[in-house]
């Protein structure tokens, strides 16, 4: 039978998210080599939002994460995470929730990232308040100009701040590069390599003016094996521990196994050309354009229409899927797909086995 399919699949209903164990400690394991080691990682938990894949990579070694939620935080803090990145500015109320966050697990070393003299300020003084010491990283902007300040005067002016205000840690640099995901290797090492030297310099201009940058947290998924040949960053991959559609048709280079597949099945044949799946917005990401699943028997397939809870494709096969029919598929975007789902179906040598609760696709666990 091919990977994917489930020989009890008439049990689960659809749509549902499908996770291949097997296939994600594949890919846990592969990353590993490709990053030289378990210490050069801190891979991201945005992708998979599970306990029990957090798991998988501290029984792999792995002791650093990397968050974009206080929720993600919790989860891996409370699966024994030694060290955990929240890779996303808090700001209002988010800036409490983080210091009692390192109040609560006081054996996780937790880091944040800031790019903001007032946001930085609130924090130590939340710091203070709390009796705490708070690990905060500067984040910079690679070029993305989404968050981050540019390197510069300013940059270093903040560093310093950051370096001398009561409760605080300067914890290094972190840079966040996901605007380079250039299908030609060579035009995708260039721009990592442009990227990261305003990095070095930022660097350099820190150690002049007497600052310490204990670690730089670089990149993602596609510039990942680029930064891994630097000796002196951390890399934080997300993506790779369950692949998808997307990343596999841009990154030919990156050798991972799509480790997540979305069980749909036909609801309605309309039409001799046409077929209706259960596979709404409410069950794959949808920020992209079509195709935004790769249906595995149905690849020519034309999305013609896409809502809330219903995908309707045209095929001249229509006639070959009768309602009822199980297909599988891989999302082009496995992230926000992940989230949509509030439990994952887990697949064990081609059988359901059992089901893990998405934990953190809350946006709060118990803090």
């Amino acid at each position: 039978m091919p990977w994917y399919t489930v020989e009890n699949v008439a049990g689960i209903p659809s749509p549902a998210l499908l996770v291949y164990p097997d296939r994600v400690e594949q890919n846990i394991r592969h990353m590993i080599e490709l990053a030289g080691g378990v210490e050069r990682l801190r891979p991201h938990m945005k992708t998979n939002k599970l306990r029990e894949v957090v798991r998988m990579h501290l029984d792999q070694g792995i002791t650093r994460f990397k968050c974009a939620t206080i929720a993600e935080a919790e989860m891996a803090a409370a699966c024994g995470a030694p060290d955990v990145l929240l890779a996303y500015q808090p700001v209002g109320p988010n800036v409490k929730r983080f210091v009692h966050l390192v109040e609560t697990f006081s054996d996780t070393r937790f880091s944040a990232v800031a790019d903001d003299e007032a946001t930085i300020r609130a924090l130590s003084d939340a710091a203070v308040e709390a009796d705490v010491p708070l690990n905060v990283f500067l984040d910079l902007d690679g070029g993305m100009h989404r968050t981050g300040i540019a390197p510069g005067e300013r940059a270093v002016a903040l560093y310093k701040l950051l370096a001398t205000l009561p409760a605080l840690h300067a914890a290094g640099l972190h840079m966040y590069d996901g605007h380079i995901h250039d299908t030609d290797l060579e035009t995708r090492r260039k721009a990592s390599d442009e990227a990261f030297g305003h990095v070095q310099e930022m660097r350099d201009a820190l150690a002049t003016a007497g600052l310490e940058v204990p670690t730089i947290v670089v990149g993602g998924t596609p510039t990942f094996p680029l930064h891994a040949r630097r000796a002196d960053v951390e890399c934080s991959p997300g993506t790779t521990v369950f692949w998808d559609f997307g990343y596999s048709t841009i990154l030919p280079d990156l050798d991972f196994a799509p480790a997540v597949t979305l069980l749909t099945r036909v609801i309605s044949r309309p039409e001799d050309n046409r077929l209706c799946l259960d596979l709404g917005h409410k069950a794959v990401a949808s920020e992209n354009p079509h195709p935004r699943v790769k249906l595995f028997g149905l690849e020519e397939a034309t999305a013609a229409g896409h809502s809330e809870e219903h995908l309707v494709l045209e095929t001249d096969r229509a006639a070959d899927f009768p309602v009822g029919t199980a297909l599988y598929g891989v999302p082009w975007h496995v992230c926000p797909t992940v989230a949509l789902h509030d439990e994952a179906v887990v697949i064990r040598n081609g059988r359901a086995a059992e089901r893990w609760q998405i934990v953190a696709r809350a946006r709060t666990l118990t803090i």
